[in-house]
């Protein structure tokens, strides 16, 4: 049974990073894996995906680079205020400046350097290094 579609999405990418596999091809799709996937892209930790319709919700098929070392779901979906951001880095990523969270905002989805440019809040969806 698929509890959260989020989770299961990273951990497939992980697992076909460690795997050193070139390519890994992600089902269902949704708009949250989306802007997921377009955040690890344009951080450089994967190369291109798209999306697949398939007559169902569709998949998406993302092209690996080997440059995940890890990745996550945060549970709970915890909320973040503006100033507390660097907390949530010592907790989730390995060093400062290492990696990045991905915060859902009022703006829509970001990282959480944005959303500290931003000045904003948000919930904690995602760790990636």
């Amino acid at each position: 049974m698929l509890l959260d579609p989020l989770a299961n999405a990273l951990s497939k990418i992980q697992n076909h990073e460690r795997a050193r596999k070139r390519e890994v091809v992600i089902a269902p799709a949704s708009k949250l894996i989306n802007e997921v996937l377009r955040i690890m892209h344009t951080e450089g930790f994967v190369g291109e995906f798209e999306f697949i319709d398939d007559g169902k919700a569709g998949k998406f098929r993302v092209a690996l680079r080997g440059k995940v070392n890890g990745c996550g779901v945060i549970k709970p979906r915890y909320s973040a205020k503006r100033d507390e951001y660097e907390q949530w880095e010592k907790r989730y990523l390995p060093a400062a400046g290492f990696g990045v969270l991905v915060v859902s905002t009022q703006r829509g989805v970001m990282t959480h350097k944005k959303a500290m440019e931003s000045e904003l809040g948000g919930r904690l969806l995602a760790y990636i290094y």
